[in-house]
């Protein structure tokens, strides 16, 4: 499902539950040429994962059945013929091969006012045809958009759509129209992009004589461009499905607060919210009108709240996957380990890089050993890492307990504090300026064998980087 679905269907879920209604799932199928086999299990998942829970659905059932498009054929068929009756739509005999009778575009209205007689005689010989709308040619559609305000389109500027199409199948904007209507929907939620139909749609409620719904038509999700421009959401701009974002490491709660925060405002400054609370904060009149633009670093930094919220058994279960440490020797000390990372990545998938330096040391400047708030040189570096060397030889039992009564008598006889001796030493280890953990923890996680490995390297790149220096 595309982030453009999900928050159109979000939002029609908050705005649903924050007025005590009912969200309701359809399964519009009527254009069978665009099916995929299995769309529909991706939908009913979808929601699912995200917490968005219909209350009536082909699924479960409800007074307004059956909920998928392509079982009311006859349904449609019978108001289409109510319309043709009225004069508000008619048959159209044009073939594809000279008037694409399914077209809406194009169109010359050429079967508008054929005879009765002639139109008579073209269904009693069977030829196909489809049902258009009848769009009046003069005068002007107005509704009031509760997003957009007061909206006025010329009929002029409209065409002649098609209702029910050749196969007997209706047209999208005939179909919802009718369910609409016959599900008692009291306000639809939906995308600016249908905006330029809408004027057809409230013309047809007039024609059956129904009152029309409110309609809440959001602004466009745009992407962020290489070049800093931005346009329409769409593959280019990365993973841009509800499916593919989980598949990266994205908690389903973050995704859902940070697809909120895309086109709507809460009357707080509150940014990481759960689902009730934003059903307690939402209201149409904070949509905004122009697009909103999707951001991957203010969704990484909504999800890592909420990974950071996260129970830690929770994490501990969940994020295993994407470690990538079954069966190596981080595995046994995992626990430890998702302990130092709750709170320092954005999405699961970062664990990988987070923490690659504790299966290969990369190549590191000595420069990193210079920090003038711990007053490390390389000439303190090289010597604290010899300490560090001999005592913590001597540690048989390698806990996290007995590494830092070690380090901390260390660092007591040196007459240094804790954070001066183990710069270095988590430099050596790690190679790295930041890590998850400090040097305690890294000691513990590589174990002994590695651990003294990595200190005796850093001494001797040290010593290299020395006789570089004096020659």
């Amino acid at each position: 499902m595309h982030i453009g679905n999900l928050r159109t269907a979000l939002f029609a879920y908050l705005f649903a539950k924050s007025q005590n209604g009912k969200f309701i799932l359809r399964i519009e199928d009527t254009d069978q040429g665009r099916y995929v086999e299995g769309s529909i299990d991706v939908i009913y998942d979808t929601l699912r994962t995200a917490k968005l829970f219909h209350d009536e659905g082909p699924d479960i059932g409800g007074g307004y059945g059956p909920y998928t498009q392509s079982e009311r054929k006859d349904i449609y068929r019978k108001y289409a013929l109510e319309l043709v009756e009225k004069g508000a739509a008619y048959y159209c005999f044009c073939q594809k091969e000279d008037k694409d009778s399914d077209s809406q575009e194009g169109y010359d209205r050429h079967c508008r006012n054929l005879p009765p007689e002639e139109v008579k005689a073209l269904l009693e010989s069977g030829k196909p045809y489809v049902i258009r709308q009848r769009i009046p040619l003069e005068g002007t559609t107005s509704w009031n958009d509760l997003v957009y305000g007061e909206i006025s389109v010329d009929n002029s500027t409209l065409d002649d759509q098609v209702l029910l199409k050749s196969d007997g199948m209706p047209t999208y904007n005939f179909a919802n129209v009718v369910d609409d209507h016959l599900m008692d929907i009291t306000h639809i939620i939906r995308g600016s992009e249908y905006l330029s139909s809408n004027p057809k749609y409230i013309l047809l409620y007039q024609a059956f004589g129904w009152e029309a719904p409110a309609y809440i038509h959001l602004p466009i999700i745009n992407g962020r461009n290489a070049d800093g421009s931005i346009s329409k959401l769409s593959k280019r701009h990365g993973a841009v499905s509800f499916q593919a974002l989980v598949e990266q490491g994205y908690l389903p709660e973050g995704i859902i607060n940070y697809i909120a925060l895309l086109g709507w405002s809460p009357k707080s400054e509150q940014e990481i919210f759960s689902m009730d609370e934003l059903i307690a904060q939402f209201s149409v009149a904070g949509v905004h009108k122009s697009p909103a633009v999707f951001d991957y670093q203010k969704l990484g930094w909504v999800n890592g709240q909420h990974i950071t919220m996260l129970d830690p058994q929770v994490f501990i279960r969940d994020a295993f996957p994407f470690a990538g440490i079954r069966g190596t020797f981080l595995e046994p000390k995992w626990q430890k380990l998702a302990s130092l990372l709750q709170s320092r990545i954005t999405k699961y998938s970062d664990i990988p890089e987070k923490i690659a330096f504790l299966f290969r040391l990369p190549e590191y400047s000595t420069g990193l050993y210079i920090h003038k708030k711990n007053k490390s040189t390389l000439e303190t570096s090289a010597a604290i890492l010899g300490k560090a060397v001999e005592r913590l030889s001597d540690v048989e039992d390698w806990s996290e307990e007995s590494l830092l009564d070690a380090m901390t008598s260390l660092a007591g006889e040196l007459g240094l504090k804790l954070g001066p001796l183990t710069w270095p030493v988590r430099i050596a280890l790690s190679g790295l300026m930041a890590t998850p953990g400090g040097a305690i923890d890294i000691l513990y996680l590589l174990g002994k064998e590695e651990s003294l490995k990595r200190l005796s390297d850093g001494i001797q790149l040290i010593s290299k980087e020395n006789l570089v220096d004096e020659k």
